[in-house]
């Protein structure tokens, strides 16, 4: 069964262009510049994932034409990667069930503080609905939270699940230990400055963003790619995400057939000058991998 992934956004935690940026590469009208915040749609295994929920969620899954998630895997507890998770409610009443959120602990304490109004004991009706499953960087299966039953809305109270006697119970975000049978997703450990991130790898494509440093145990883990998606945003050593010249290196010793770079910032050029920079730049350092940007749209299949 094949995997598909689409780039939602391939920007930094501003986007591109940047709000009263006048350079021009934010004033350039190609719509490959135009970058919304890091996202990417994945078809995989006949499920439908979502990794990251930034503050563009809601244009994302619109310009997709998106009715259904299986899941959305969160790589961190940055803003841009969860502050679009509200969004998830009009997902709650058309499907009527909970969105299937995975993440670690901490990126959990986060979420627990800044949306304390979906995990309150007694919660403001309409508040998004999730059932958090916890993951570390052990290989996990995506799956529903199984026997919790169909959401139902009552009106001005709030979502509750139907049981088989007829009885109304209660939603409570529930929070489970994701399940390690059959695993269907592997995740990657990086790290964002100091902080422990995951990237994820389905089946032959795999996915990295905001991530500065990968340990040398992971890389067994990126063997045999068809697509590898990497982060950067600077020409220059950067604190928590890796410069070009990192992630040049990276795409070399990793060797996926293809690399596609995302999280890009209005440091780098126009997309069509970009192109033909990398393509100079792999010739020169004897990159077998194809190395590319990506951009908003660009659907990978493999």
């Amino acid at each position: 069964m094949s995997t598909k992934l689409t780039f939602l956004g391939t920007g930094t935690s501003q986007g591109v262009p940047i709000i009263g940026c006048q350079c021009a590469v934010c004033r350039y009208r190609d719509p490959r510049d135009k970058r919304l915040r890091s996202s990417a749609l994945v078809e995989h295994e006949g499920l439908t994932i979502l990794v990251d929920a930034g503050p563009d969620f809601r244009t994302q899954l619109l310009s997709q034409g998106v009715r259904h998630l299986d899941a959305i895997l969160l790589t961190h507890n940055h803003k841009d990667h969860t502050g679009g998770l509200d969004d998830v409610r009009s997902l709650n009443y058309i499907d009527r069930k909970a969105a299937e959120i995975f993440c670690e602990e901490r990126v959990l304490r986060t979420l627990r503080n800044d949306y304390a109004y979906a995990f309150a004991e007694h919660k403001y009706p309409g508040s998004p609905e999730w059932h958090v499953h916890l993951i570390d960087d052990r290989p996990f299966r995506v799956e529903s939270l199984q026997g919790a039953g169909e959401l139902e809305w009552v009106h001005d109270v709030g979502y509750f699940y139907r049981q088989p006697d007829g009885s109304l119970k209660p939603s409570d975000n529930a929070v489970v230990e994701a399940s390690r049978e059959q695993p269907n997703v592997i995740p990657i450990r990086g790290f964002h400055d100091k902080m422990p991130v995951l990237g994820f790898r389905f089946g032959d494509i795999a996915y990295l963003t905001d991530m500065s440093s990968l340990p040398e145990e992971e890389f067994p883990k990126l063997k045999g790619l068809k697509h590898l998606t990497l982060n950067t945003v600077s020409y220059h050593p950067h604190h928590s995400h890796f410069s070009l010249e990192e992630a040049l290196e990276l795409a070399a010793r990793i060797e996926a057939t293809h690399t596609w770079l995302t999280h890009l910032s209005h440091a780098f050029p126009s997309h069509p000058a970009f192109c033909e920079q990398l393509q100079g730049l792999c010739r020169e350092r004897g990159i077998r991998s194809l190395v590319q940007p990506a951009h908003d749209g660009l659907i990978l299949e493999a």
